[in-house]
């Protein structure tokens, strides 16, 4: 399989996920941003559909993978604010999952930059 392939699917997910179920993502958009979350998370979801078309033209792969890597970092926050959610919340089983998540970032930022090679 092209190495494009599961970033491209990995943001084309995420992308449409962003629009079918917005509340989830909604949750998370830091605080501190400006704007209604909701608006935070239609955006994110438009690039995130902007980045798996990216993918699957030859031409933008490398500059796609550039932009997917920024892009997961820039979202690092929002998965922060998960995590700090989880442990106000008092739920053990959310505590441990979105704790867990934070460093899965790095991972995602690696296959992000593999996709654009």
């Amino acid at each position: 399989m092209p190495r494009w392939v599961a970033p491209a699917a990995l943001f084309g997910v995420a992308g449409v996920a962003h629009f079918l179920r917005p509340r989830g993502f909604d949750v998370i958009v830091p605080r501190a941003l400006p704007g209604s979350a909701r608006a935070w998370t239609l955006a994110s979801g438009v690039a995130e559909l902007g980045l798996a078309a990216g993918y699957a033209v030859p031409a933008t792969r490398r500059a796609t993978s550039r932009a997917a890597a920024a892009f997961l970092v820039a979202v690092w926050p929002a998965n922060a604010q998960m995590a700090v959610d989880a442990w106000r919340s008092g739920s053990t089983r959310a505590r441990v999952v979105t704790t867990a998540r934070l460093p899965l970032q790095v991972p995602l930022v690696r296959l992000a930059l593999r996709g654009g090679a």
